[in-house]
């Protein structure tokens, strides 16, 4: 008899799994790293076949000593929305498009000055900006025009484990709804915003709810994963969605503050409503509805500052000694101001051409001032969602983190001093894989009640925020916002002097 329910979430560094069952049982956890690639300024890239044999390496090692009969269903999570373009064949023909890429400036630009603004957010809950699928196959179809003359199917990141899985075609739901193209509210895509990016609906595959079983276990599949053939696996989840459902976001005013690589914002709603500097998605639980940010670098700047400028490696040892030193400078890092658009950014300031910025620096600031500086700059991105909330009047009832971040003490104390409200972590919870476990075994029948996640989600680390600490960022993130509007006419000038962003063929 089938017990277990195994995900998978293909994130920006790794792919993880979970392993759960009835109860609030976690069997087994295992993940698979993998690289993101910038070759150019505002490029984010990954390889598919990487993310597959992370795949194939999580679930031999979630099955190690155990039968792959007792895998009641299979569930997939992962970035949203991603690019992967597949030719006639299910051949992948060129690096993924992550969904914090920034290459279509000039895509974007083109389609706010032909499109009808207010109708496509009264269609999509959206205005065109960097996160939508439509500017990044037009970039396709100017630069790498023998690609696209390939490109039979677009899908995304877990879409593509999906296939892999089961060799079915799919699109969860929320890829559809985050691709800027998809009617929100009829829940079919629109054929006039095809048109303007020079796209079919033929290109997509079939959309479907997070829970639906689209297809089964192959036997070539099974051949590679251990798992059992004809095992059920579901349309999946996006991974912020799997990540707020595995938190216990289910009430109206819980918020979600998500430390992965990038900076996810999920405020829980149990009605469709939009704004205009948020992106919209539905939950995972049928009937309810999450109001999206995102800031395109989180995680992946702290990596970049401890690989690619200290030159250290990416282990847990050298996390916690930037942790140690930084937890000695003041808060507010004694005037350091950084700005995290490292990839540009996203909500709420949609501006592809957004820079990062080191401000007020002097002799006196050390690598432990730089450090803490990018942990407070991500906090101040969060509180700038957190603004845009409470302004329409969303009620926070409260403040729930995860993600890999959260294993910092120090990020989570700068958290709750920085928005000025406790924050209630899970360090050790693998997140958007055991979301989409969940979700999965709700579909098999071993769950039958959304509450059950509860069970899940364990005792939580809490920091209480510190009044004086408080008010410091509160002055230090008044300057953060100045900064960025002082200087964003200046971004596109810089963005002149960078290498060319078309592709290098």
């Amino acid at each position: 008899m089938s017990r277990w329910v195994l995900g998978l979430d293909v994130g920006t560094t790794g792919v993880k799994g979970a392993l759960i069952g009835p109860g609030g049982e976690r069997i087994a956890e295992a993940t698979a790293f993998h690289d993101l690639r910038s070759p150019y300024p505002g490029w984010a890239e990954e390889d598919p076949a990487e993310w597959w044999q992370g795949v194939r390496a999580v679930c031999r090692q979630l099955l190690q000593g155990r039968s792959p009969r007792e895998i009641a269903a299979v569930g997939c999570s992962g970035m949203v929305p991603a690019l992967v373009l597949l030719d006639l064949e299910g051949r992948v023909l060129r690096p993924s498009i992550q969904q914090n890429d920034a290459r279509a400036v000039e895509e974007i630009d083109i389609l706010r000055r032909t499109l009808d603004q207010e109708h496509l957010f009264a269609v999509t809950g959206g205005y065109t900006n960097q996160q939508h699928v439509g500017p990044r196959l037009m970039w396709i179809q100017r630069h790498e025009p023998e690609v696209w003359r390939q490109t039979r199917w677009v899908m995304g990141s877990y879409d593509y484990i999906v296939y892999r899985l089961t060799g079915r075609r799919s699109l969860e739901i929320n890829w559809a709804v985050e691709s800027g193209l998809f009617n929100i509210y009829r829940r079919e895509w629109d054929t006039d915003l095809l048109n303007a990016s020079g796209l079919h609906a033929d290109l997509f595959p079939p959309v479907h709810f997070p829970s639906e079983v689209v297809g089964e276990v192959t036997p070539a599949a099974a051949e590679e994963t251990g798992l059992a053939p004809r095992t059920p696996v579901i349309a999946g989840s996006a991974d912020h969605v799997a990540s707020a459902l595995a938190a216990g976001l289910r009430e109206n005013g819980d918020l979600l503050i998500k430390f992965g690589g990038a900076g996810d914002i999920l405020y829980c709603l149990d009605r469709l409503e939009t704004h205009p500097q948020l992106y919209i998605d539905f939950h995972d639980i049928p009937g309810h509805y999450l109001l999206n940010g995102c800031m395109a670098a989180s995680g992946s700047l702290v990596k970049w500052f401890v690989v690619d400028v200290l030159g250290w490696e990416a282990v847990g040892e050298s996390y916690r000694r930037l942790d140690e030193a930084a937890a000695r400078v003041p808060p507010a890092s004694e005037g350091l101001i950084v700005l995290p658009y490292f990839l540009g950014e996203k909500t709420p300031i949609f501006d592809a051409q957004a820079r990062g910025i080191f401000f007020g620096l002097t002799l006196s600031h050390s690598r432990a001032h730089l450090f803490r500086a990018i942990l407070e700059a991500v906090i101040y991105g969060f509180q700038h969602h957190v603004e845009v909330l409470t302004a329409r009047g969303y009620p926070i009832r409260r403040v729930v983190a995860t993600d890999g971040g959260v294993r910092s003490g120090l990020w989570r104390q700068i958290a709750a001093d920085v928005l000025g409200l406790p924050v209630a972590s899970f360090p050790d919870h693998p997140g958007s894989a055991l979301g989409v476990a969940f979700v999965a075994g709700m579909a098999a029948g071993l769950f039958h009640d959304w509450a059950e996640i509860e069970a899940f989600v364990g005792p939580a680390l809490w920091n209480q925020p510190d009044p004086e600490a408080h008010r410091r960022y509160q002055e230090a993130y008044r300057l953060y916002r100045r900064l960025y509007e002082t200087l964003k006419p200046l971004f596109p000038q810089a963005a002149v002097l960078a290498p060319s962003s078309g592709s290098p063929a």
